[in-house]
């Protein structure tokens, strides 16, 4: 039985923004969706299958005007959960940084509101999936990255037999990617100015938080320069073993090859 973490939704000043400026967006940009009358029998069942047809048109605010009047008029509905995981999808759909905070609050709120729902996996992988979306280039601020990271992780470990986890897992590793090609960058730069005492604690605490980053074979080479550089060259030659151990098809392979003859003539 996978542990269900209470969540509840946050909203900022800047959430606030984004959803008037996305509310009228939406009034601005959307088709007008067609409600049924007051009293009308299944109305409910009317609103989220004409919701669920317009999410699969592309018609984002359109679907998200019929699933938002069944969640607000509908409260015992049978259809209302899924309505309010269509809300989250539009927002997805329209595919804006705004539009993703938005999403992100929807599924948030769905987590908190239906913890033991059978989609409970959905909302926090279309959660983490939303927060991922919101991840700023390596020389920017991370913390979306990390925000992002700590869905990802909470889904994997909530919901370890989910149907979504091998996607789960793919993003996450791309997001993680994202945070050490931050962390990398720093050491580059250190390395580059020549501070290598700076290159290598950054290098090392790299590697020992993320083992399986994608492009740590540079990070190998980057950090054993820098050993090279203060003469420690029994730390730099297992680096440049790894580097041709763990990669078949590598830049540094030629110069990690060569560094490994010359010390090796030492």
């Amino acid at each position: 039985m996978p542990v269900v973490v209470k969540r509840f939704p946050r909203l900022t000043a800047l959430t606030l923004l984004v959803v008037a400026a996305a509310f009228a967006a939406g009034c601005f940009g959307g088709k007008k969706a067609q409600m049924p009358a007051a009293g009308d029998r299944d109305a409910d069942k009317y609103l989220f299958d004409r919701g669920t047809d317009s999410l699969q048109r592309k018609r984002w605010f359109e679907g998200r005007e019929y699933f938002r009047k069944l969640v607000d008029t509908y409260p015992t509905s049978n259809y209302r959960q899924e309505a309010k995981l269509g809300i989250g999808d539009s927002y997805m759909g329209e595919s804006r940084t705004d539009s993703y905070i938005l999403a992100a609050n929807e599924f948030r709120e769905f987590l908190s509101y239906y913890p033991l729902n059978p989609r409970a996996d959905y909302a926090q992988y279309r959660l983490a999936l939303a927060q991922s979306r919101q991840v700023l280039g390596p020389q920017r601020d991370q913390t979306a990255t990390r925000d992002a990271l700590r869905e990802f992780d909470a889904f994997i470990r909530n919901y370890p037999n989910s149907q979504y986890l091998a996607e789960a897992q793919k993003i996450q590793r791309t997001t993680r990617d994202r945070l050490s090609d931050s962390e990398f960058q720093v050491g580059q730069f250190y390395f580059r100015i020549r501070n290598y005492a700076g290159s290598i604690q950054r290098l090392k605490d790299l590697i020992a938080a993320d083992p399986q980053y994608t492009h740590r074979d540079a990070a190998y080479y980057i950090l054993a320069e820098s050993y090279m550089r203060i003469q420690r060259l029994g730390d730099a030659l297992p680096l440049y073993e790894r580097i041709v151990k763990e990669f078949q098809s590598s830049e540094y392979l030629k110069a990690a090859n060569a560094r490994i003859a010359e010390l090796n003539q030492k």
